[in-house]
């Protein structure tokens, strides 16, 4: 008998354990109302843990209202949000996942369109529909682009407010059952615009030097490591690099990486780009696993634990850059969108498992029976 694939071999986090490598990646819906959870949601994230990921992360969960990319994306600012989350955390456990949760802040990309209605700055045309401007903050008062709005450069003091917001959102996400937390510093949102030479132009003790551009991302990350429990995992998503020329560069994330293992970071999520425009990866140019190098370079100088992203595409493929040693876990995101029970077709593909032997039972009695009937019919 051929041994369990390392996608589909437990991981242990801290006192956690996941059933498998396989985690749903965070991916923004734009569904939400004032910042609320609905049905939408609850379908969305629940039919990946029946579909057999170990750990399920929500979208981006935006730790204060003007921190939402979108009118349309999910919030944790309040008590009042943390009953629709709940209910979201505990189906996706009972389906054998570890719920977890990105705590994010926008930063100057918050206060966009909807991908939809043109994924860029609002337009009259989305004042119609209600999606009115609200204002933006960011490390330095640069614009994204021409047309954007222009931000607020945060004071010291706004700077302990956001502090107290992400504490407070962390305590919520607790709350409502999550088991894992992830930190959003990927993708020109606020904490990644603190990191970026490009987009921090400030001369105090938060700007300048790499050291003091990347206070503000270690600050936010002692503040939710101090309350999220010793028994929890704490992940952080980084763009690895700008990929524009001057900006972040992947030695910085190096840098970045042995400080936030160091303030008891269990895992760096590696994505890429976003700085520069409305794109997650501008100026990165895209192909199968195009970020796995990433995972590998900083797993391989920092020993911490990463998590690879980025066009995986099938089980074997994942499972050849565990073999190689390049990350320790695999996040799936628009894959598992065309096929939402990826995780189980690519266990049973690897040999891990018979072809229905995973999945749900209320599935997997009827397909086993359809697979025997049509056996006997050949």
């Amino acid at each position: 008998m051929t041994s369990t694939p390392l996608l589909f071999q437990p991981i242990e986090l801290r006192g956690l354990r996941a059933r498998n490598r396989c985690v749903l990646s965070p991916m923004c819906q734009y569904s939400a109302k004032d910042g609320f959870v609905n049905d939408w949601h609850l379908v969305h994230l629940g039919k990946f843990a029946q579909g057999g990921a170990g750990i399920v992360f929500t979208e981006a969960t935006a730790v204060e209202a003007i921190g939402r990319i979108t009118h349309g994306d999910i919030g944790i600012w309040s008590d009042d949000h943390v009953p629709g989350l709940a209910r979201i955390a505990a189906f996706v456990k009972s389906q054998g996942a570890l719920p977890a949760i990105q705590l994010a802040h926008a930063g100057r990309k918050a206060s966009m369109q909807r991908p939809w209605y043109g994924n860029a700055a609002l337009t009259a045309a989305d004042h119609a529909r209600g999606d009115e401007p609200w204002p933006v903050v960011a490390p330095s008062s640069i614009a994204l682009e021409a047309g954007w709005l222009t931000p607020h450069a945060l004071t010291r003091e706004d700077i302990r407010e956001l502090k107290e917001a992400w504490r407070a959102a962390a305590v919520r996400a607790l709350g409502a059952g999550f088991e894992v937390v992830e930190m959003h510093s990927a993708h020109g949102y606020l904490s990644h615009e603190f990191l970026s030479p490009l987009t921090n132009k400030r001369s105090d003790e938060y700007g300048g030097s790499r050291e003091n551009r990347m206070r503000f991302t270690l600050e936010i990350a002692e503040t939710v490591r101090a309350v999220w429990p010793e028994d929890k995992p704490m992940f952080v998503r980084v763009s690895s690099v700008d990929g524009v020329e001057g900006g972040w560069a992947i030695e910085d994330t190096v840098a970045l990486a042995r400080e936030l293992k160091a303030r008891g970071v269990d895992v760096i999520d590696c994505s890429s780009g976003g700085i520069a425009g409305p794109a997650t990866a501008a100026g990165v140019k895209r192909a199968p696993g195009f970020q796995v190098p990433f995972a590998a370079q900083l797993r391989r100088e920092t020993g911490v634990k990463t998590m690879a992203v980025g066009l995986i595409l099938d089980g074997s493929q994942a499972e050849s850059i565990l073999q190689a040693g390049e990350a320790d876990l695999i996040a799936i995101g628009r894959e598992a969108l065309y096929d939402p029970n990826w995780f189980l077709h690519a266990e049973a593909a690897l040999g891990a498992t018979g072809e229905f032997e995973s999945w749900p039972q209320q599935y997997g009695w009827w397909l086993t029976r359809r697979a025997k009937g049509m056996a006997k019919k050949a």
